[in-house]
């Protein structure tokens, strides 16, 4: 079956505070093949050599980059808030 390219649609999106935490993290392993990418996020467990996985994510090649993309544009933006100290959008 073939999906035809739809228009960027705004995405509401509605978290659970009480059951959707942020895992922190201090390392991502990553690998990537013809057919996507693996990130490993991972936390450092004390002071020893060893790390626990949080979270595993697979996504496709071309979504990868898209990730790059907007986390680079992301960034960016960041930095003028903490220059500026003013908010902004970020599509």
């Amino acid at each position: 079956m073939a999906y035809k390219n739809k228009p960027s649609q705004e995405v509401r999106v509605s978290v659970n505070l009480d059951t959707t935490p942020i895992l922190y993290t201090d390392n991502i392993n990553m690998t990537a093949n013809p057919d996507g990418v693996t990130f490993n996020v991972t936390q450092r467990l004390g002071p020893t050599n060893q790390a626990r996985i949080v979270a595993r994510i697979g996504m496709s090649r071309e979504h990868a980059k898209k990730f790059v993309e907007k986390l680079g544009k992301l960034l960016l933006k960041s930095d003028g808030e903490i220059v500026t100290g003013g908010k902004r959008i970020i599509n």
